[in-house]
């Protein structure tokens, strides 16, 4: 079965400051070996990317280093707040972090999240990492001051209903959630221990027959959140949160689908259509993902590219083997290989 180059909205590749976790090369190598084609890094790096300074090098970096398309977030820092106006003609969206997590960005206070809706251009999304209440005060805010925002990684069924009142009342919301908030419940947390800690954390079961109840409705896109951390991070007395997904995203959604749970045109949708259209990104030419629907095997089977070195499932039953991928007309995966890959780490 032929896929188009997959579009990945949330990753974190850790540049810079980061680079022992992830780098532009070994994150988009992972990227393809999963079958995306086309990440958007996002800006909560040592030191985050919250000036044009910081943007420019960072995309040229990753113009330099990546095997795939990657475009860049800016962050949304209430210290700069007057650089938004000209960030937002090059950055692709724009991050605003309403709850903490792993890096230096959060915005707080109704002025200065209104100064950031306010300076960032209308034409371009603002992403949010906002749970539970956060998601009420960003809707409301949204009322007083329309504009397209998307909400990350949501996780909880509270969440996934405001999400699709707002919709109803026709407010320009869109929304994304995670394989591993869709596969893996709190169950799995306490059995994987630190290699199970994330933003937001796993939920209950009912949190995640929620998300899947709104699988072909509310939600909008299939985003990894890819976060490496080393084992050694992971294993330390503090370890920090978050997990690798570039190459057990596409696997576990083609799993889902030949278990019934999501139509293959659905998974295109949400993991190629909408992600291009909501963030206005540009067309690949002659690029593809070639997938054997029917072959079964245990993820990963392939040595991961992602630098970190590890996954959250690992002895996953899958169905759904990526045998190839083809960008811009050249191949650069082939049964499970990164072709010309090499690692300089």
């Amino acid at each position: 079965m032929k896929f188009p180059g997959l579009v990945d909205v949330h990753v974190h590749l850790r540049v810079p400051g980061g680079e022992h976790k992830e780098d532009f090369h070994t994150g988009s190598a992972a990227a393809l070996a999963g079958g995306i084609t086309t990440l958007l890094a996002m800006p909560n790096t040592f030191p985050p990317i919250v000036t044009i300074e910081d943007l420019s090098i960072a995309q040229e970096t990753a113009n330099r280093q990546s095997l795939c398309d990657v475009f860049m977030y800016a962050g949304a820092s209430a210290d700069h707040l007057n650089e938004l106006p000209h960030l937002g003609d090059f950055a692709a969206a724009l991050k605003l972090y309403m709850d903490q997590t792993y890096g230096p960005l959060q915005v707080n206070g109704l002025r200065n999240l209104k100064e950031v809706f306010r300076l960032w251009p209308t034409h371009k999304v603002i992403c949010i990492h906002a749970e539970q209440a956060s998601i009420s005060a960003a809707i409301g805010l949204l009322v007083e001051m329309p504009r397209p925002i998307h909400f990350c990684h949501v996780s909880r069924k509270e969440e996934i209903e405001l999400i699709a009142a707002a919709k109803r009342q026709g407010l320009p919301v869109t929304c994304e959630v995670t394989p591993h908030h869709l596969f893996l419940t709190r169950d799995d947390a306490e059995r994987l221990g630190t290699l199970g800690d994330m933003r937001p954390t796993l939920a209950e079961q009912a949190d995640v027959d929620a998300l899947w109840s709104h699988i072909n409705t509310t939600i909008d896109c299939i985003a990894t959140d890819h976060a490496p951390h080393t084992l050694e991070e992971k294993q330390s007395p503090t370890p920090p949160p978050g997990v690798p997904g570039l190459e057990s995203s596409l696997p576990l959604m083609l799993t889902a689908a030949a278990q019934k749970k999501i139509s293959y045109d659905r998974l295109i949708e949400l993991m190629y259509f909408n992600p291009r259209r909501i963030f206005k990104l540009p067309a690949q030419p002659d690029t593809w993902v070639e997938v054997d629907t029917e072959s079964r095997y245990t993820f990963p089977d392939h040595p991961l590219y992602t630098k970190c070195g590890w996954t959250p499932f690992k002895d996953f039953p899958m169905q759904g083997r990526i045998r190839k991928v083809i960008l811009r007309g050249k191949t650069v995966v082939n049964d499970g290989v990164v072709v010309s890959f090499s690692r300089k780490d």
